[in-house]
């Protein structure tokens, strides 16, 4: 062995314990609840081992609870774009010195408590909340509000996770030439052409990257569908923290979060090596 070898390991030795130990270890924990039996004393999780809980967990009824995540995950993701894109462009571009100013407030939010932010928020959708009293004056309430709603959930989501999709994008946009913007219009090309043949290719790891960092929190987020949403806007996470908490199912909490676990991973597979630059 290598004097050079054996520093390396030594220095990645504090890593590999810390990933073993709050990492690996309590996926092997959950992944053995997940083959165990349901308990209803203490134990909660006791043998024999079987696959009843993936079972259960891959039964038809819980089909719309997975069609509902995925839509509320892929909504998310389309409306950070929509409203990061333009962000990172004009950071990028016409930030200059008030760059570094402009990335601090997106990240203004990390600074306080996500489950405060949330709150937060439901005391503004509420029937006597902010929103709709504002919206009252021009005749756009609603009897009760906007909580307990689709739109309520989305747009909780995209408001936590919108830094997630910012600053990937303005990492690919500071990287991009802006002289191809104009050489395209002096070819002819306009504004809609120029974009999609060639400001979309250039920032395209950004977008890419930026997606995966919304789609993948926001699949298994439960806290948002649980305070912003109700029973008919749970989600694969509000269930699964349900089943540990008031149904006292491990194994089945278990085995619905290693499939959640599963869908992640195939989604990081299926992207291939694109946008790992920037992520």
């Amino acid at each position: 062995m290598s004097r050079r070898w054996l520093k390396a390991n030594a220095l990645l030795t504090p890593t590999g314990l810390w990933l073993g130990i709050f990492l690996i270890a309590p996926l092997a924990i959950v992944v053995q609840f997940s083959f165990a039996t349901r308990d209803t004393g203490v134990a909660r999780a006791v043998l024999p081992w079987t696959t009843q809980a993936y079972l259960t967990a891959l039964d038809p009824a819980f089909l719309p609870i997975f069609g509902r995540t995925l839509v509320y995950a892929v909504a998310t993701t389309v409306a950070c774009l929509l409203l990061g894109f333009p962000l990172a462009w004009f950071i990028a571009r016409h930030g200059g010195r008030f760059r570094t100013v402009l990335l601090a407030a997106v990240l203004i939010p990390f600074w306080s408590s996500y489950l405060a932010r949330i709150y937060a928020w439901k005391a503004l959708l509420d029937g006597e909340g902010l929103v709709n009293t504002v919206l009252g004056w021009v005749g756009l309430d609603r009897d009760g509000g906007f909580l307990l709603t689709h739109g309520a959930v989305v747009l909780g989501l995209t408001y936590g996770f919108l830094p997630f999709m910012v600053l990937p994008l303005y990492v690919a946009c500071e990287r991009f030439d802006f002289r191809l913007v104009e050489a395209s219009y002096d070819l002819g090309h306009g504004r809609a052409s120029t974009f999609f043949r060639v400001v979309l290719p250039g920032v395209f790891t950004g977008v890419l990257a930026g997606s995966l960092l919304v789609l993948v929190p926001a699949a298994g987020d439960f806290v948002t569908p649980k305070l912003l949403g109700g029973v008919d806007q749970s989600t694969f996470g509000s269930v699964i923290d349900d089943q540990f908490r008031g149904g006292n199912n491990w194994p089945l909490g278990s085995a619905m979060a290693v499939l959640l676990l599963v869908l992640v991973v195939l989604v990081l597979i299926l992207r291939g090596r694109r946008g790992e630059d920037v992520l």
